[in-house]
């Protein structure tokens, strides 16, 4: 009985729907100016560091998106790298978990000047499903200083392209801790 079910889960299509086509010249569109406005900020490409402070992954899969064929960052010269000592942005999803604080505040230390700290998610924001939980502090902010906060129980990779332009753009200087 097993051995026949498992052929035919082997050669058939899997159950799920097909993902939707991602809006080509709205992606386009913020992607240049996303860049444009790096640019004209910073002076180069803006570098994100991304930070999992303890949530489920549903937003982790979103920021990867980000890096696909369909996004594909790298191609209006944003770049995620791998240390925050070469990041201007720290993108942090997750609640604000208490055994994450301090190697939030040591990524955010060590994260050069100008930078910014970007919460993404609804656990990010105010902690989310586990808001409450003896294991958190809630969201983000409870723990950094939040530049954006970018709603969705996962945020878009369209919505994240939007929040780091609206980080870019807006005219406020970049908070310091």
């Amino acid at each position: 009985m097993l051995w026949p079910r498992l052929v035919r889960a082997l050669v058939s299509r899997p159950l799920t729907d097909p993902a939707g086509a991602a809006p080509a010249e709205t992606v386009a569109a913020l992607g240049e100016r996303l860049a444009t406005t790096a640019r004209a900020r910073l002076g180069r490409s803006l570098a994100i560091r991304e930070v999992d402070s303890g949530s489920c992954n549903g937003c982790e899969l979103e920021v990867n998106a980000l890096q696909n064929v369909a996004y594909d960052l790298e191609r209006f010269g944003l770049r995620f790298v791998a240390s925050p000592r070469h990041a201007d942005v720290l993108l942090v999803t997750g609640p604000a978990c208490r055994n994450m604080a301090e190697a939030m505040e040591r990524a955010l230390a060590c994260t050069p000047e100008p930078r910014w700290v970007v919460a993404a998610g609804d656990c990010a924001v105010d902690g989310g499903v586990f808001k409450g939980s003896y294991a958190v502090h809630g969201g983000v902010g409870a723990v950094l200083p939040v530049d954006l906060l970018i709603p969705g129980c996962p945020p878009s990779p369209a919505q994240l392209l939007e929040g780091l332009l609206a980080l870019l753009e807006a005219e406020a200087a970049p908070r310091q801790k």
